[in-house]
């Protein structure tokens, strides 16, 4: 057997396409669906972290809170 399989990967390609194209995006903004909240972690090479994540208040796409924290990995 062939990891990663191929003919596996290639099933509902012709389905899930078109979705992903549509709303996979940084901010998406339908009737009735779209994003709330954005997260973007960094890590740098010294295992310091910032955590950023931004969420809608009260579904009103013109209000938003951002909250950040920044710690240390322990390896």
């Amino acid at each position: 057997s062939q990891l990663p399989d191929p003919a596996i990967e290639d099933q509902g390609k012709d389905y899930i396409r078109p979705i992903l194209n549509k709303y996979a995006a940084v901010c998406v903004r339908c009737p009735g669906y779209g994003t709330r909240t954005n997260t973007v972690v960094l890590i740098d090479s010294e295992g310091r972290v910032t955590f950023t994540e931004r969420n809608m208040i009260n579904a009103d796409v013109n209000q938003w809170k951002t909250s950040t924290y920044e710690f240390k990995l322990h390896i």
